[in-house]
């Protein structure tokens, strides 16, 4: 989930009324809470399921493993763990405001969601990064293989070290003969100090790496978009132009979906300091559960805008799930992802500077082996 005492059920919950018998006022009905049940259990197997065949796809085939492709692995791993290890336990406190979980995993519940958002979104954003340099800066030096997991390791860490305060602050209580898992801020009687963390959280893990990506796409789409492709090279450059802007506009894709999921829950855990006793109004339960399920249905659509939108992760997905009876694959399915273009092809694309300038322009992702660290070798293949 999102920022734990910001951002996860775990806080939330806690603010709800419980009654004496265990029992909190808040419990749903059977048919509702089933119906419930059925929506995220859904999300949670999509999300899963889709995230974990990204990541076959990618790191089973050595086409696939690019830089630009070791980032889209970390943004799968981190979706996959969210859905995972998050969704189903915050589930359960939400719609029964009773903590069943224990106090190590408690601490967990508020460290780990934090990460994850984290992770997901500086993933994009590097991504954009990586996209910025090979279109906008073609001939600037490129990250190698063990660079990008150097920085997919730091990101990581980064992470961690945002989210220790949420856990170092956790702690289960007893309300009313209900357990709670809270998030409990030391002097801070009048949530000062928690309105800050989750300010900073905010601009940190949405707004800031958000406006980085605007900008990043806007100068890679105007770059892509103002350049035209030279006569001589019609025919194939033409190809590959378009693959450029289909990977752009996918990646946007991806940002602005991201987007839209989490703003409705970043929004929601200051709402008290508009309307005091908002948390504990009957609705808000069911509307906390919607605004949940949307921002962690996030987790779920990448698979399927890779699959619609980037034809060799579309093979992928066919072979992935050619046992089913509704899946055919086709023959040029595994070709695509595992053919690599002959010597002859790479050289005729980049014997002049003007193509290698349109080598930046039009890579979606990076040359076959992955590595760089040097000019472009040519027009870059797609993902």
């Amino acid at each position: 989930m999102g920022m734990c005492a910001a951002m996860t059920v775990t806080n939330t919950s806690s603010s709800l009324e419980s009654n004496t018998t265990g029992v909190t006022a808040f419990s749903m009905p059977s048919w509702q809470l089933a119906l419930w049940a059925t929506v995220y259990l859904a999300l949670m197997l999509v999300a899963v399921i889709g995230n974990a065949t990204v990541i076959w796809i990618i790191l089973a085939h050595q086409r696939m493993r690019t830089v630009t492709n070791y980032f889209i692995v970390n943004l799968a791993l981190s979706d996959l763990s969210m859905a995972a290890f998050n969704v189903a336990f915050n589930f359960i406190y939400a719609s029964h405001n009773i903590w069943y979980f224990g106090r190590a995993f408690c601490y967990f519940q508020n460290l780990f969601p934090i990460m994850s958002i984290f992770v997901s979104i500086y993933s994009m954003t590097a991504i954009a990064a990586d996209r910025y340099m090979a279109i906008v800066h073609p001939f600037q030096p490129r990250l190698s293989s063990l660079a990008t997991k150097a920085v997919i390791v730091g990101i990581w860490l980064v992470a961690l070290a945002l989210a220790f305060p949420q856990c170092l602050y956790s702690t289960i209580t007893v309300d009313q003969g209900a357990t709670k898992c809270k998030v409990i801020w030391p002097e801070d009687s009048e949530g000062r100090k928690r309105l800050l963390y989750h300010l900073v959280l905010i601009v940190l893990i949405y707004f800031l790496p958000l406006l980085v990506m605007f900008l990043a796409y806007s100068v890679i789409g105007f770059t892509l978009w103002r350049r035209g492709v030279p006569r001589h090279q019609a025919h194939g450059a033409n190809l590959r132009h378009l693959q450029a802007k289909k990977f752009v506009k996918m990646m946007v894709l991806v940002v602005v979906t991201f987007a839209i999921c989490w703003l409705p829950y970043h929004f929601y855990f200051i709402l008290d300091k508009f309307w005091k006793d908002i948390y504990h109004q009957k609705f808000i339960q069911q509307v906390y559960l919607v605004i949940f399920w949307v921002a962690m249905s996030s987790t779920m659509y990448n698979p399927i805008i890779y699959c619609c939108l980037n034809h060799r992760f579309r093979s992928g997905f066919r072979l992935a799930f050619r046992c089913c009876p509704w899946v055919t694959p086709i023959e040029e399915d595994k070709i695509e992802l595992t053919h690599t273009p002959s010597i002859s092809m790479r050289l005729n694309r980049c014997h002049t500077k003007e193509i290698v300038c349109m080598a930046g322009d039009l890579a979606p992702s990076e040359a076959i082996n992955g590595q760089a660290g040097g000019p472009p070798e040519g027009v870059l293949t797609e993902l």
